[in-house]
Order: C-alpha cells, then sequence, then structure tokens
C-alpha cells in the first residue's frame, strides 16, 4: 500500500516557526514540559512510595492503587480532552492544567488519609490527560508542516524519555534530606517554574480554525469506529501498552527470581529506559526507508521473540542483558509510533480526538496489567506471565502489521 498523504490542518503560526517546518521555541518548550510534566506527576511516585506509605500507615499496595486511580483517570478524560484540543487547541488546556498539576502536588504533600490521598490522585489524573504526551503531540500536530512532524515529536520524546532517569532520583534524595512532605513541596514548585509559563507562553496561537473545528467534532470518532483498521490498531497497542507495563512492574523481581542479586536486577531492568530513546532514534531514521506501521510491527516482533528467549537464556547475565536490548529497543517506540500511523492513516483533521479514542483502552490496559501479571504469577510462576508478555508483543506486531492491508478511510478536509 503506498504510504497516503497527510493533508495539515490549518491553524495560525506558532510564535518561534510557522507551517513551512517545526517551530523549534515550540518543540523545545513542550520537551521540557513534558520531562518535568511526567517525572513529577508519574516517576516521583515509585521513589516516595515507601516513606509515604509508612507515614499514612497504609499498605504500599494500598499506596499504589492511587496511581492507579490516577491513570485510569487520565485514561477517561483523553476523549473529551481530545474533543476540546480539535476544537480550542491546547493553550488554554494545557496552562491549566499545569495549574491544576501544581495544585494536587501541593495537596497530596498535605495528605492524612487513604481517602484523601486517592482524591488527590484524580486531580492529578484529570491535570495528567491535560498537559501530557497526547494534547502536546495534538499541538504539534496543529502548528507543524507533516514533513517535520516526525523530528518534532522525536525531539519531544528524546527529553521527556529521560524523565525517570531525572526525577526518581532526584525524588529519592530529595526524600533523603527533607522528608516526604518537603519533598513534594519542592516538587510542586519546580513543576510550577517549568510548565505553567512555558505553556502559558509557548502556546499561544496554536488553535485550529473556527470553520474546520466543527468539521473535527462530528467527524473524527464515527469515521474511525467505523474502519476496521481502527480497530487492529486499537488491539495492537492495548496488546503491546500491556505487554511493557507488566515487564515495568515485575522484570526487577523475575530477574531476581532467576538467580540474579537485586542490584544487578534492578540494573539490567534500568536498560529498558535508557534504550527506548535509542529505539525512538532508530524508528524515526527509518521512516526514510519503511511506513511507521511496518516499522513498529516489526520492532513489536523483535521484543516478541526477545522477552520469549529470557525465561530460557536469562540465567546467564550475559544472556539476560541481549535480551533485554532487544526488548528495550521497542520500549518507547509506542509514543512516537502512535501519532505518526493515525496521521499516515487518517490526516490530521480531528487527531486529538482520535488519538484519545486510541489512548482510552490504551491507558486502561497499563494500568491493570500489572495487576493481572502478579495474579498469574502468584497462581502459575513468573514464567508463564513472560510468555504471556511475548505473545501479547507478537500478536500486537501482526495486528499492526494487518492494518497495512486494510484501505484508509478517506480524510477529512481541514
Amino acid at each position: 500500500m503506498d504510504r497516503p498523504t497527510i493533508t495539515a490542518p490549518a491553524a495560525g503560526p506558532a510564535r518561534g516557526g510557522d507551517r513551512r517546518g517545526a517551530p523549534r521555541r515550540l518543540v523545545a518548550a513542550l520537551a521540557i514540559t513534558q520531562t518535568a510534566g511526567y517525572g513529577v506527576l508519574y516517576y516521583a511516585f515509585s521513589a516516595l512510595l515507601g516513606s509515604m506509605s509508612r507515614d499514612l500507615g497504609i499498605s504500599t499496595a494500598t499506596a499504589a492503587g492511587a496511581l492507579t486511580t490516577a491513570v485510569l483517570v487520565t485514561a477517561a478524560m483523553s476523549v473529551p480532552v481530545g474533543r476540546w484540543l480539535d476544537a480550542r487547541g491546547g493553550h488554554a488546556l494545557m496552562t491549566t492544567g499545569s495549574v491544576l498539576g501544581v495544585i494536587a502536588v501541593l495537596a497530596w504533600s498535605q495528605v492524612q488519609t487513604t481517602a484523601e490521598l486517592y482524591g488527590t490522585f484524580v486531580l492529578i489524573g484529570v491535570a495528567s490527560a491535560m498537559v501530557l504526551y497526547e494534547p502536546a503531540f495534538a499541538v504539534i500536530v496543529a502548528v507543524t508542516a507533516p514533513a517535520s512532524r516526525a523530528n518534532a515529536l522525536l525531539g519531544i520524546t528524546l527529553v521527556a524519555g529521560f524523565a525517570s532517569s531525572i526525577f526518581i532520583p532526584l525524588t529519592g534524595q530529595l526524600v533523603v534530606a527533607f522528608g516526604w512532605r518537603d519533598a513534594l513541596l519542592i516538587l510542586a514548585v519546580v513543576l510550577a517554574v517549568t510548565t505553567i509559563p512555558l505553556h502559558a507562553i509557548a502556546l499561544r496561537r496554536t488553535a485550529p480554525r473556527r470553520q474546520v473545528a466543527g468539521v473535527r467534532r462530528a467527524g473524527a470518532s464515527r469515521r474511525v469506529l467505523r474502519d476496521p483498521g481502527f480497530w487492529l490498531l486499537a488491539a495492537a497497542f492495548v496488546l503491546h501498552g500491556a505487554a511493557l507495563a507488566t515487564i515495568a512492574v515485575h522484570l526487577v523481581l523475575y530477574l531476581t527470581s532467576l538467580g540474579h542479586s537485586p542490584a544487578l536486577a534492578a540494573t539490567m531492568a534500568g536498560l529498558l529506559g535508557l534504550l527506548s530513546v535509542t529505539g525512538r532514534v532508530v524508528t524515526t531514521l527509518s521512516l526514510r526507508l519503511l511506513p511507521m506501521a511496518t516499522i513498529a510491527a516489526g520492532i513489536f516482533v523483535v521484543q516478541g521473540a526477545a522477552i520469549a528467549v529470557l525465561p530460557f537464556a536469562g540465567q546467564d547475565a550475559g544472556g539476560a542483558v541481549v535480551c533485554l536490548v532487544l526488548f528495550g529497543l521497542g520500549f518507547g517506540v509506542a509514543s512516537i509510533a502512535t501519532p505518526a500511523i493515525l496521521l499516515d492513516r487518517y490526516g490530521a483533521t480531528g487527531y486529538a480526538t482520535i488519538a484519545g479514542t486510541l489512548a482510552t483502552p490504551a491507558i486502561v490496559a497499563k494500568a491493570t496489567a500489572p495487576l493481572g501479571g502478579a495474579l498469574l504469577a502468584m497462581s502459575v510462576g513468573y514464567r508463564p506471565v513472560i510468555l504471556t508478555v511475548a505473545g501479547a508483543c507478537l500478536a500486537a506486531g501482526v495486528c499492526l502489521a494487518l492494518t497495512r492491508r486494510l484501505p484508509a478511510p478517506a480524510k477529512l478536509p481541514g
């Protein structure tokens, strides 16, 4: 199938760039805000979990449920946020979301009960839906020329890919030095300084044209839900997201069950985050040769094959590293593959609504899959969990490849 031509939506120029290329100042601003947003609203949680649980007198499982709640709220917000973005753009939404995120983190630092903790994370889930990847990508799509979108998205995800590497150890040091509550107060200040002014200033004049917005609201969801290819895409990203979330949570425990020390297991698991950046670069460079759906499908299959070998080769440190290197190269691919595939198949008109529709089941899968993995491991051991992950990656690759064989629906004007 020939790659369809992507028609850019009409929009006013963003500060720092125009429709002939990527607005560099906007890309830089979103790279910073995504790094801080993910770092504070998501990754910092793991470094705070132990101290927070002990202080509140609750189990770590109960405390971890708050983060799951936030992720599920983000999933529920994906479609309405997408519709807002298509109608009005990201300026007011992302600026307001940044303010809400800061308020939520400040409230988190003051919680005294489980109910207050969960209520705070409902706010964090709403804020996350308003400020993280999906709305940031929608803004880039609205103001960037088609030929420059891949590099713009890569620039954002490359920087944001280091959010965990920056904020997990930073938060850990803050907890040691000041305690978990004061650490959150400091993180709230960091989030406020790095996101509110950048979203307020850099996102001006990024709204879609009013006459196009009505077409987007009316047609985007209906046309994709009638497309069989969309359901294959949804299956692919649900399966792949569930597989990656399961590995992210359970890999260290599995590696220790294979006989590796906890320190070595954690070090090997850390390869996934580092390699995700490399995988994004390789994927983007490969676009010169192949469509994104074909590239991502191949990477998903390689991931499935690599993780399937881990139970048999993973007792040796070298064998485990080889498996994890191959698996890790695809760890961050979905974040740049999703917008590229949606633009390739459906065009830019109504992009945010379409992306939100796809994100909803994928985010739910990411939130719930680790629990399913834990239950499976408790009943039959970790090897079936790893092999199930392998099967999910392979199936995701097949589903994604099959979408290339199905005709794409006609693109809406815009």
